[in-house]
């Protein structure tokens, strides 16, 4: 069984490592030689570095401990050490892909941001994971996993071909202030709502109307009010923790 569970795990990383990679060079070359914005295609990362991975282990039917969960999400974070400028500058395919992610106006911030808030996402979802599991439903997980994938995913590209209602937000280790927009939040409102409603089947009539009315609230406010780049932690945290309060109703 041991040997099942590595096989699959070493199976698992290598396809979703080779499928970011594949993903993250063709969008820095979008980025490099048509000039699509990188608004656009770093969101496209981000959601294939959270929910790839997870979707992949069920799949392959991996029985995820929590030293292999550990050891992926290790794996995720050490992989941007290749992005390090010594390294991007002189390889042309790290630098393509680096690309595809760095968006100018959060330089010289970029990679520090993306290491501190992949690190922090981990971690709040294993925490959160480890707390469903005492119901028997750790699957819930992939609410917060898939409105975040989902809906923040459409949160800023919306909100920049169509927001016109700006609001400032903070950002860690710097003083500039950036913007979101209402419209670009609105996407992560109406994505709960779906993604809440599609997994009906876990809930009892009860939970799953306190869910509707909670979760597209609270996950909402958690996009609108985190930090700059750093929604990602705190969406996981109020929607791991919402569902983990729905289960005790």
């Amino acid at each position: 069984m041991t040997e099942m569970i590595d096989i699959s795990f070493l199976l698992t990383q290598a396809v979703s490592l080779t499928f970011l990679f594949i993903v993250q060079f063709s969008t820095g070359l979008l980025v490099l030689r048509h000039r699509v914005k990188v608004n656009y295609t770093r969101k496209i990362n981000h959601f294939l570095l959270f929910v790839v991975p997870i979707l992949l282990n069920r799949e392959y039917a991996v029985d995820q401990t929590v030293g292999l969960f550990v050891l992926g999400s290790s794996l995720a974070v050490l992989k941007f050490a290749f992005y390090v400028k010594p390294i991007r500058d002189r390889v042309f395919v790290i630098r393509t892909m680096f690309s595809s992610f760095d968006r100018p106006e959060d330089r010289p911030n970029t990679l520090l941001w993306l290491v501190t808030q992949t690190a922090a996402g981990y971690a709040v979802l294993l925490t959160t994971g480890l707390l469903l599991s005492e119901f028997g439903h750790m699957e819930l997980i992939l609410i917060p996993l898939l409105i975040y994938g989902i809906g923040d995913g459409l949160a800023e590209p919306i909100g920049v071909r169509f927001g016109r209602h700006k609001y400032s937000v903070p950002s860690l280790f710097s003083n500039k202030d950036y913007y979101r927009t209402l419209e670009g939040s609105a996407c992560v409102f109406v994505t709960s709502v779906l993604v809440v409603a599609a997994h009906c089947g876990h809930f009892s009539p009860l939970q799953l109307g306190v869910a509707l009315g909670v979760v597209p609230v609270s996950m909402t406010l958690a996009e609108a009010l985190s930090p700059h780049t750093w929604d990602s932690p705190l969406m996981f945290l109020v929607g791991g923790l919402a569902m983990w309060g729905i289960m005790l109703l």
